[in-house]
């Protein structure tokens, strides 16, 4: 079992709005679902809510293996995914029409506000690696069918990790910021169930007034967040709240600016409440990396060091551990919570750990004399928008494959992605298009029309020039 629910069965595990349940009420929520499904792949779409923890958590106990996915996907990427991996079951939210996706099946199970459809992939081959616990996606919902193979050894281990270094217990009462879909929202889930603690699930942002008064009247006690938002509650003058009940506030998701730190970290210590920046990829499960809250204003900057159990070092390009402080490298870590693997077809889900306990980030980071990490780059092309890891070689194939008439080429920064093409009565619709495809907000996109895209004489193309043109 992942989880002692029995140990704290009449402690609240779940409040919403206007529901609340126990831990030993969805232990039993749980395998009722479960005794529908068995050892399976089942879609599972989601939001924060109470059936989507029920069929999380009763999947995961009775060792049903769930894909977690935006209960909000595009239709057309929902289809891909299912008829790449041919999924038993879906667990949707009941206001949510997956029959127009072409989902075809018959609905079997009813309850939370959720349905469970046997689907017509239930009588094509389901045999999983026997320590399969969880696929997560890797790259935001850009379509891409490459999903992360998390084992049961690698979600305890890493639950145990952050419970340890944030000294979790089941007094806090975390209201949720992120989708549970996203590894870093998933652990919280995963965390303050493991101690007996009351999650407060709410879809509402916190630039809705709705979210606020929700956080006050469950004494929240933490929140969670990405870099994108920090800079919304700074806009929102989050420093005069009041807020008596919150005692610690976290980061992820990408590189938070230094002046963000610093006015985080002061509030922080001026307020007697705890910021804790940290680094975590969802090939290790969700965190490797934490700035311990005495450090916060100190090190501003740093993500910090190895999280408990966890060992990171740096690597130069001839693979040669590099020992000296002020010397980048690529970021290695390794630990139990390092995952099985990827998967790109419905077959890998037969493999067993080809990591191997070893994980090369991708990140190039420098290691100061004090053994903290500073990220100063990424080796891979990917962008880190609103706190989803998207790969910006993925959007730039769907912008091309749609728009055949214009070149396209995508950099930029973290929480900005630059979109530069070559027809500029197109650039609207381009903007949508990467929106509507990504999930995310259209402010995230910067569009910049050009002559050329500028390529090198095997026609690849130069991404260091295009960034004369986003200065």
């Amino acid at each position: 079992m992942m989880w002692n629910f029995k140990k704290y069965s009449q402690n609240t595990a779940l409040e919403t709005a206007d529901s609340r349940m126990t831990y030993e009420e969805l232990e039993q929520a749980g395998n009722e679902l479960a005794e529908s499904v068995g050892r399976c792949l089942v879609f599972s779409l989601c939001t924060n809510s109470i059936g989507s923890v029920v069929g999380y958590t009763g999947f995961i106990q009775n060792k049903t293996v769930p894909l977690l996915l935006s209960a909000h996907l595009d239709k057309k990427l929902l289809l891909s995914l299912a008829d790449t991996y041919h999924p038993s079951y879906f667990w949707y939210p009941e206001e949510v029409d997956i029959m127009a996706a072409g989902i075809t099946g018959n609905v079997v199970f009813e309850k939370h506000g959720y349905c469970l459809l046997k689907s017509d992939y239930s009588d094509k081959e389901q045999t999983l690696y026997s320590e399969l616990a969880l696929l997560l996606t890797t790259s935001g919902s850009t379509g891409s069918p490459k999903l992360v193979r998390q084992s049961y050894e690698n979600i305890k281990t890493n639950t145990e990790q952050i419970v340890e270094y944030l000294k979790i217990d089941s007094l806090e009462r975390p209201v949720t910021t992120l989708p549970m879909n996203y590894t870093y929202g998933l652990s919280i889930i995963n965390s303050h169930l493991m101690v007996g603690a009351s999650v407060c699930l709410t879809d509402s942002t916190i630039m809705q007034k709705e979210f606020w008064n929700f956080f006050k009247e469950k004494k929240c006690t933490s929140f969670s967040g990405v870099p994108y938002t920090y800079e919304m509650l700074d806009k929102l003058r989050f420093y005069r709240m009041d807020l008596p009940y919150l005692k610690t506030m976290t980061q992820a998701g990408g590189k938070l600016s230094t002046e963000l730190h610093k006015k985080f970290a002061e509030y922080a210590l001026q307020s007697g409440k705890n910021f804790v920046v940290m680094y975590g990829q969802c090939e290790a499960t969700a965190r490797m990396g934490y700035l311990p809250p005495e450090y916060a204003l100190q090190k501003q900057g740093s993500m910090g060091i190895a999280i408990p159990k966890g060992h990171f070092m740096l690597i130069d390009d001839s693979g040669n551990e590099i020992l000296d402080s002020g010397v980048s490298g690529e970021l290695v870590y390794e630990g139990k919570n390092v995952t099985l693997g990827y998967a790109e077809k419905r077959e890998d889900l037969l493999n067993g750990d080809e990591f191997e306990g070893k994980l090369k980030t991708g990140d190039l980071a420098e290691r100061d004399s004090d053994g903290f990490y500073y990220i100063v780059g990424r080796k891979k092309r990917f962008l880190k928008i609103y706190g989803n890891r998207v790969n910006l070689d993925e959007v730039e194939k769907l912008i091309k494959s749609s728009y055949s008439q214009l070149e396209c080429a995508c950099c930029g920064i973290d929480d900005h992605m630059d979109i530069f093409i070559t027809n500029g009565t197109a650039a609207d619709k381009v903007k949508a298009f990467a929106a509507q495809k990504t999930g995310l907000n259209p402010a995230a996109f910067h569009m910049y029309v050009i002559e050329n895209i500028p390529k090198n004489e095997a026609g690849k193309t130069l991404y260091g020039e295009l960034k004369k043109y986003s200065q």
